[in-house]
């Protein structure tokens, strides 16, 4: 795993090796923020973006967001291991005052989260998990989004989530064995 593009280019990311994480794709990404940067559906561009990277493991999607000048990422993690190799990660490749790392699960974005502060969202839940759609929720309840917002959520091509009621897809990818999806609140 690597850094795709900007000041960070070529540097690699630790990544933690076993069967129970998956970690997201140099290709996958890459995709993604070639979406991100020429979709005309997308009204947030990566550079000067709030940034929240939920379930974000050791960091893959939000480092590429500094690496892309971002104004700050928020980390929300809550396996040790991978939180372990996420600080290295931080350690390794910026000395930013850009980032935070929140050590709690997603869902309590409520307690720590600020109106109106971030307009990039980024969701990697295990796809065994179905707790983001609640997580999803509380981001909209609370307002958490700027007016000009996207969500990207990654899941396995196959899941068939129910988030349309409060959730408006704009595109939907598939790439082997993974489903990314933009979309915005209704």
């Amino acid at each position: 795993m690597r850094i795709i593009s900007g000041q960070l280019k070529g540097k690699s990311i630790l990544f933690i090796k076993n069967n129970t994480t998956r970690p997201l794709k140099d290709s996958v990404k890459e995709n993604i923020f070639n979406i991100l940067e020429h979709s005309n559906l997308i009204e947030v561009k990566i550079k000067n973006a709030n940034i929240l990277d939920l379930y974000s493991g050791t960091g893959s999607f939000g480092l590429e967001g500094i690496s892309r000048e971002a104004n700050k990422v928020v980390f929300v993690e809550q396996n040790k291991n991978a939180l372990d190799l996420l600080e290295k990660n931080l350690l390794n490749l910026t000395n930013s005052k850009k980032v935070n790392v929140i050590k709690d699960k997603a869902e309590n974005i409520h307690i720590w989260a600020k109106r109106n502060e971030f307009n990039v969202f980024f969701l990697d839940p295990p796809f065994s998990d179905f707790q983001f759609i609640q997580t999803l929720k509380v981001i909209e309840k609370n307002k958490i989004f700027q007016k000009k917002h996207i969500i990207i959520i990654h899941r396995e091509r196959k899941t068939k989530d129910k988030i349309g009621d409060f959730f408006n897809p704009l595109i939907v990818k598939e790439y082997g064995r993974s489903k990314i999806i933009f979309g915005k609140f209704n």
